[in-house]
C-alpha cells in the first residue's frame, strides 16, 4: 500500500508539473483550449498513475496491454466529449457577457440580470448591469453639469454685457457733450467699473478655489471681529432696504480661520440675506457651540427661503434663485452671476467646514459649521 501511495504521488506530481507548464506556455489561447488542458491533465494522471500501478503489481503482459487498451480508450472518448461541453459553454457564456457589454458600451441601462445556469456569468452581468446604472448616473449628471456650466456662461455673458454697455452709452454721451449731468454719469460709470471688477475677481476666486491653488493662511481670530467687518462692508445694502443686522451670541468665540476669507465668505451670507429679507425687517446673526467643540455661524432673514429641493444647489456655481428668492435691483455682481454662495462654500471647506440651509421657526437660515481651533490643520 506504502508503495502504491508513493507511486500514485510520484506520477500524479509529474503529470501535474507537466500540465502547469504548458498551462503557462498556452496561456495567450482561448480558454476552452486552457480549460480541456486541465482536463486532460487530470485523465492522464489518473491514467497513467493506473498503468504504474498495474505494472509494479507484475500484471501478465496481455492483461497490461488489455487495461492499457481500456484506460487509453476511455481516456481519449472522455477528453473529446469534455472538449465539445467546455467549448459549447465557454462560447455561450462568452458570447452572453459580449452580448450584455455591448449593450452596456452602447449606453443601455440593464435590469437585474436573469440566472443562466452559471454562478460565474451571473456574477459577471450582474456587476455589468450595476456598472450600466452608475454608468448612466454619471451619464446624467455630465448632460446636468455641462447644462449648467452652459447656463452659467450665458448668464456671466449677458451680467458683463449689461453694465459694459451702459458704461459705452454714457461715455459716448459725454464724449458727443450731450450728458445731461456730467459728473453723475462719471459716478454711474464708476459704479459700473466696481461692479464688473467685482465679478472678475469673483471669478479668479472661484478658479483658485476649484483648482486647487487657492491658500489660506489661518491665525487665532475673534469671531466677534470677523462679524464686524462682514457687517461694516454690507452695512449699506442693509440701510438701503432698511434691514437691521442683529448679533446674538457673537463675542466670546475665537476660530482658527484666515480672517480675511472668512471675513469674505460671511459677508455673502449677509448680503445674500438682506437682498432676500423682507424691508424693514431683521436679519439674525447667531453663534452657537455644539457638543463636539464645532461652531456654527447662522444668518437667519424673514425671506421666503428656497424649496427644500434647492438646498443641495444652492451652493452649486451658477445656481440662481427662483422667483421667491429671485433677483432685485440692488443685487451685486456676485449675486446676479450665481457666485456668491459657491465662493460662501468653497472658502469654508478650504477651512475644514461645511455650509447647510434649513427652514426654522425664526427664519431661513443659512449657517457656517466651523471646525474646533485644535481640529483645524
Amino acid at each position: 500500500m506504502l508503495l502504491i501511495a508513493v507511486t500514485t504521488v510520484a506520477v500524479t506530481g509529474a503529470v501535474t508539473g507537466v500540465t502547469v507548464l504548458a498551462l503557462r506556455l498556452l496561456r495567450r489561447r482561448s480558454a476552452a483550449a486552457r480549460m480541456t488542458l486541465v482536463l486532460v491533465g487530470a485523465v492522464a494522471s489518473i491514467a497513467a498513475s493506473t498503468l504504474a500501478i498495474g505494472w509494479e503489481m507484475y500484471l501478465s503482459a496481455h492483461d497490461l496491454a488489455v487495461l492499457t487498451a481500456v484506460i487509453g480508450i476511455s481516456a481519449l472518448l472522455s477528453t473529446l466529449a469534455a472538449w465539445f461541453l467546455i467549448r459549447a459553454t465557454v462560447r455561450s457564456s462568452v458570447a452572453r457577457i459580449v452580448q450584455v457589454t455591448r449593450r452596456v458600451g452602447n449606453g443601455d441601462v440593464l435590469a437585474e440580470a436573469s440566472s443562466t445556469g452559471g454562478p460565474e456569468v451571473d456574477a459577471v452581468t450582474t456587476e455589468l448591469a450595476e456598472t450600466s446604472r452608475r454608468l448612466a448616473e454619471a451619464r446624467a449628471q455630465v448632460s446636468e453639469l455641462d447644462r449648467a456650466r452652459q447656463q452659467f456662461f450665458a448668464w456671466i455673458s449677458h451680467d458683463l454685457r449689461t453694465p459694459l454697455a451702459g458704461m459705452r452709452a454714457m461715455a459716448e454721451s459725454l464724449e458727443e457733450g450731450t450728458a445731461p449731468d456730467p459728473e453723475e454719469y462719471v459716478r454711474l460709470i464708476r459704479t459700473k467699473v466696481d461692479t464688473v471688477t467685482q465679478m472678475v475677481d469673483d471669478l479668479f476666486q472661484l478658479s483658485k478655489l476649484q483648482t486647487g491653488t487657492f491658500e489660506l493662511h489661518p491665525e487665532s481670530v475673534d469671531l466677534l471681529d470677523l462679524v464686524s467687518d462682514s457687517v461694516a462692508d454690507v452695512q449699506l445694502i442693509a440701510a438701503a432696504r432698511g434691514v437691521t443686522l442683529a448679533p446674538d451670541g457673537v463675542a466670546g468665540h475665537t476660530v482658527w480661520a484666515d480672517p480675511r476669507e472668512l471675513t469674505r465668505a460671511i459677508g455673502n451670507l449677509l448680503a445674500n440675506s438682506i437682498r432676500h429679507a423682507p424691508r424693514d425687517s431683521e436679519v439674525l446673526i447667531r453663534a452657537d457651540m455644539l457638543d463636539d467643540g464645532r461652531l456654527v455661524l447662522s444668518v437667519i432673514d424673514q425671506g421666503p427661503g428656497v424649496t427644500a429641493e434647492d438646498f443641495g444647489r444652492m451652493f452649486d456655481v451658477g445656481w440662481r434663485a427662483d422667483a421667491a428668492r429671485g433677483g432685485s435691483p440692488d443685487e451685486s455682481a456676485s449675486a446676479h452671476a450665481g457666485l456668491g454662495l459657491a465662493i460662501v462654500r468653497g472658502i469654508v471647506e478650504a477651512h475644514g467646514g461645511v455650509v447647510r440651509a434649513a427652514h426654522t421657526a425664526a427664519g431661513f437660515q443659512l449657517d457656517l459649521v466651523l471646525p474646533a481651533p485644535s481640529r483645524v490643520s
